[in-house]
């Protein structure tokens, strides 16, 4: 029974400690939600901040797709959010994810600006402790007045 407490204390407990990782100031993720009102697939002038909506932080193992971490946020008044992340994730990919809309009409989630890949590791040379994430969209169900001329601006002329 000694030599097993013995192997306890030596081996599994630091295991654990350190499977942990965290870290001494938390990272944090931080980027922003918007509505295509144009339904362009980016950002226009008609693009607004969106306020209330859910994202969340996912890794994964980077072997086995297996997701390992989660954590929730919802942006403030002006579109933007911060997620603290208390462990490192050297060995993991990890993603800022849509998870829902604040406004109905603005629900649909915009292909290739639903998730965006942030590094959350302390190992990597950057100083600062923020993440940021390129910034993430839904489309409005219809496009709104005016879209026809600002997308013309993004059109090219031929020739």
């Amino acid at each position: 029974m000694a030599k097993l407490l013995l192997f306890i204390a030596l081996f599994v407990v630091p295991c654990l400690v350190s499977a942990t990782r965290m870290v001494k100031n938390p990272l944090v993720v931080q980027g922003q939600v918007y509505c295509d009102h144009c339904r362009a697939g980016f950002e226009t002038p008609k693009t607004r901040n969106m306020a209330g909506a859910k994202v969340k932080v996912v890794c994964s193992n980077r072997k086995t797709g297996d997701v390992v971490y989660e954590k929730e946020g919802h942006t403030d008044s002006t579109g933007q959010y911060k997620i603290a992340v208390s462990e490192d994730h050297l060995d993991e990919i990890c993603d800022a994810v849509l998870v829902k809309s604040s406004q109905p009409e603005c629900a649909e989630m915009s292909p290739g600006r639903e998730r965006a890949r942030v590094v959350l590791t302390n190992f990597n040379g950057i100083s600062s402790n923020t993440r940021f994430a390129n910034a993430m969209g839904f489309m409005a169900n219809k496009a709104e007045a005016g879209c026809a001329e600002v997308m013309k601006v993004y059109l090219e002329e031929d020739d």
